[in-house]
């Protein structure tokens, strides 16, 4: 699987996937699983760097003192908003608003993307950001129309 940056917007991003072939029903069920939990992780504030205190203490973990103050001070990272999954052809895409969400949620969605191409269904091509020639945007479905259906 192939990744690619191009511009990048954390406000207003696409994420565009480049199937090898037309995905099955199942197989978009499980992109879409994927793309659901990630957001949900997110819009609970899953990827806040500055409060990763088990990562920082390394592989010796028995007894560790976790710091709920220090997770308490850290500020909040949270995703915003996001589209539906949409599907043309061998592509798919997906539009967030990752908001105050840290990089490090862009490292695990590409992980496991990597590792659902390897076992379940073969992705070509993972695109983060800007637009994608091959199937151009809409200009009023772009960011303001996804606020009015904000997910529950």
């Amino acid at each position: 699987m192939q990744v690619q940056f191009r511009e990048f917007n954390p406000f207003d991003l696409w994420i565009w996937i480049e199937f090898d072939s037309v995905p099955s029903h199942g197989e978009k069920q499980y992109i879409e699983e994927v793309f659901d939990s990630w957001f949900f992780l997110g819009k609970l504030g899953g990827f806040n760097a500055e409060n990763c205190q088990v990562q920082e203490v390394g592989l010796d973990l028995g007894y560790m003192d976790y710091d709920l103050d220090a997770a308490d001070k850290s500020l909040m990272a949270l995703m915003h908003n996001t589209s539906g999954f949409e599907y043309e052809g061998k592509w798919g895409r997906c539009w967030f608003d990752l908001g105050t969400s840290d990089a490090i949620a862009l490292d695990i969605l590409i992980n496991a993307l990597m590792r659902l191409s390897k076992e379940f269904v073969p992705i070509e091509r993972l695109i983060i950001g800007g637009e994608n020639e091959d199937w151009a945007l809409d200009p009023s479905r772009r960011q303001a129309s996804f606020y009015e259906n904000e997910p529950n």
